[in-house]
């Protein structure tokens, strides 16, 4: 059966439940969870992205928020935390996160409305690429980043970054490399949707 999720008004005044389907294809406003993950390392600040597989209908193979979804119909925001299990293999409890507050913003595209009131938490974790155990289906790679040359990117003050990580082969096994990023390669979020995240970020670390 076809995800249910809650829906709203540009209030934020719930107005029902529609299927995920309807909700991209007619533009309703519905909430999600978002957990950016941070890790310092010789006294440096990282940000941890997922690498979207290859085959997911949306923004397939670009870099996103380190683990995120859709909040469904009967779900609290807190039910949310199962995210970074399901997609990065990492047992979390939702008091280990720092809230960011709530962010609303909206993409459109040929194929879908994406308008989304997201919920969004920062985790300061220690781990390493060895501790992630990927959900191939959604996630097929992570990459660090400095978390100042991240802000530059989206402040405009680069225009590419160096990013060190791993992909899963077609075989399970993990090719480490390291590449330049550049904004093309990110899920397209509003710039203005990047910036008061890192923004958000900066303060909490």
């Amino acid at each position: 059966m076809e995800e249910q999720l809650r829906i709203f008004d540009k209030e934020k005044n719930p107005i029902g439940v529609a299927s995920r389907a309807d909700v991209h294809k007619y533009g309703y406003w519905h909430e999600v969870f978002h957990c950016w993950m941070t890790t310092r390392i010789n006294k440096e600040e990282y940000l941890y992205l997922q690498l979207r597989s290859p085959n997911k209908k949306d923004y397939p193979g670009l870099f996103d928020i380190t683990a995120a979804g859709h909040l469904l119909a009967e779900e609290s925001v807190e039910d949310g935390i199962r995210e970074v299990e399901e997609e990065l293999g990492l047992r979390v409890a939702f008091e280990e996160l720092i809230s960011l507050g709530t962010l609303s913003y909206q993409v459109e595209t040929q194929q879908i409305i994406n308008k989304e009131y997201a919920n969004t938490f920062l985790y300061k974790g220690n781990h390493d690429f060895n501790d992630f155990d990927l959900q191939i289906e959604e996630v097929t790679g992570m990459m660090r980043v400095k978390l100042r040359d991240f802000e530059q990117l989206w402040f405009n003050q680069t225009d590419s970054i160096i990013g060190y990580g791993f992909k899963v082969d077609g075989h399970g096994g993990r090719e480490l490399y390291e590449n330049r990023l550049g904004r093309s390669d990110f899920v397209p979020h509003e710039d203005t949707f990047y910036e008061e995240v890192i923004r958000k970020i900066k303060a909490n670390v």
